[in-house]
């Protein structure tokens, strides 16, 4: 019903948000490029097995498989609700490039701004828009249980240890990997958490709900937890994925939302110390106004 190919769509803002969180840069003073990039078209996600990744490793950047849209959420920190644009932005491209001597993995997301404006004549407008969200939120009396403190999380130099995330999809369900032991496994009626910020489950959670989720709940540390799901839930969450990742699905497969009540997301959720409300926040857009869909020579 739902194809690997298609699922694995579904991960790709969540690992983009684990990706952002590495290279979340503070300002910078003046316009940065990549030294040495490469753009070449990515795959056609019909392998029986696919995976998209961003590593960083030193002065080199190596990113597989994202679109452009995914380019545009990173470079300006928005995610994939966010940014709105053609439908060819969908497309895909590996991106191989050499950060300057002196800039650091904080700052790739300004030379990735760069790069799109000058290989791709990106221009966009800004919006700001009410969406319907949920709020997630803590249950009082519940505690979420905190992963344990990683000696090698304390050991890494600021900025020197190696940024490598991936995502995987296959027709067990979809991994992600943040990196040093953080993931996110959505598959066999359940969703697993390990070492997961809530700002990083709220993001992926989005992606299985017909709504953005906005973390409230004022939790700093990492987390573990498991949630069990029926098999009409499990179901009805890798739909409404499928559906904004922009895949067209049978009309046989949309009557499955109907009977859909996700009673085991939010008992579940509510065991671990968490609960999700509705509401609406304003939220901004970036819009695209052109883009070229290929990109121009070196």
């Amino acid at each position: 019903m739902v194809s690997y190919m298609r699922v694995l769509r579904i991960a790709l803002p969540a690992f983009l948000a684990a990706a952002q969180a590495h290279l979340e840069a503070q300002s910078a003073p003046a316009r940065l490029e990549f030294e040495v990039t490469s753009i070449k078209p990515g795959s056609d996600m019909t392998a029986p097995g696919v995976t998209v990744g961003v590593r960083l490793d030193g002065a080199q950047i190596h990113i597989t498989d994202l679109s452009l849209h995914d380019y545009i959420s990173l470079a300006y920190r928005l995610k994939n609700y966010q940014v709105t644009g053609p439908d060819w932005i969908g497309t895909r491209f590996d991106i191989h490039a050499k950060l300057p001597d002196g800039a650091t993995r904080q700052q790739v997301p300004e030379m990735m701004q760069a790069l799109l404006a000058d290989r791709f004549e990106l221009k966009f407008h800004r919006e700001t828009k009410e969406f319907p969200v949920y709020l997630l939120t803590t249950v009082p009396g519940i505690k979420l249980k905190e992963s344990p403190p990683d000696p090698d999380d304390a050991a890494s130099a600021p900025g020197g240890d190696v940024t490598d995330v991936a995502a995987t999809g296959g027709r067990g369900g979809v991994n992600i990997s943040f990196g040093k032991g953080s993931g996110f496994s959505f598959a066999n009626n359940k969703v697993e958490a390990t070492k997961l910020t809530m700002l990083q489950f709220a993001d992926t959670l989005a992606r299985y709900l017909d709504r953005p989720v906005v973390d409230r709940t004022e939790l700093t540390g990492k987390y573990d937890f498991s949630l069990e799901l029926t098999q009409d839930d499990y179901m009805a969450m890798l739909i409404r994925s499928a559906l904004s990742a922009g895949v067209t699905l049978p009309q046989e497969a949309l009557r499955l939302l109907e009977g859909a009540s996700e009673d085991s997301l939010h008992s579940g959720l509510h065991r671990v110390g968490l609960k999700l409300d509705r509401g609406k926040a304003p939220l901004e857009v970036l819009v695209v106004d052109h883009m070229l869909k290929a990109p121009t020579a070196n």
